[in-house]
């Protein structure tokens, strides 16, 4: 069947497909699969957990549309939604991905993936704790995607970072959420903070919300 993807470029869908090649599960199932064990986020420094193909398209049809120039990932693991925000800000004549990433070898298996995708200059993936990285972002942001690591307990990664960041969106700016945790979901809801939003049917439910005021 031939490439649906609004993403046309073949170098960045080669990296893409390769990334999807090589996507497998820990024997383990993962931190999701384990909830009541204390999960390490070094443990799994080998694995990316990656947002899935048709949620990119998504995240590039709906940047090229808006007209981004800046955008925020949490998290980037191998950086496979890295390729297509900076994919679609190339193709919208220039701009900046911030991503935030804790491991550092996935930080270094990102930036290889941007640099054979040729798109190394439109990303700035910082390494470490997000809820510290990702505190000043320089200026209003077009579009954020919320896709964190699991806590075992106390508020969820998703729900602090989105805290912290919600007020650096632009209004009419996108917040894409991959993993559906309960209290993101409680804040994004709430008409209190201004987002209109959506469960989408991709990877078991994908929640996107434009922040309308």
């Amino acid at each position: 069947m031939q490439n649906q993807s609004p993403l046309k470029d073949a170098r960045v869908q080669a990296v893409i497909e390769r990334l999807e090649a090589e996507r497998r599960r820990p024997p383990d199932g993962g931190p999701k699969a384990n909830p009541g064990r204390r999960n390490d986020p070094y443990d799994y420094a080998d694995y990316g957990f990656s947002i899935l193909p048709e949620q990119g398209d998504l995240i590039y049809l709906l940047c090229r549309g808006m007209r981004a120039t800046r955008v925020v990932e949490f998290a980037t693991s191998v950086g496979m939604s890295t390729l297509y925000f900076a994919a679609a800000l190339r193709d919208n004549g220039g701009g900046q991905v911030i991503g935030a990433e804790l491991v550092p070898a996935k930080v270094a298996t990102a930036r290889r993936n941007l640099a054979e995708a040729n798109l190394a200059a439109y990303a700035d993936i910082r390494e470490g704790d997000a809820r510290q990285t990702l505190r000043e972002l320089g200026g209003p942001v077009d579009f954020i995607l919320i896709d964190g690591w699991p806590l075992n307990e106390g508020p969820s990664l998703a729900r602090q970072v989105i805290e912290m960041v919600a007020p650096q969106l632009r209004p009419g700016g996108y917040v894409m959420n991959d993993n559906a945790e309960p209290d993101f979901l409680e804040f994004i809801h709430d008409p209190a903070n201004g987002f209109l939003s959506i469960t989408l049917p991709l990877k078991n439910g994908t929640e996107l919300s434009l922040k309308a005021g």
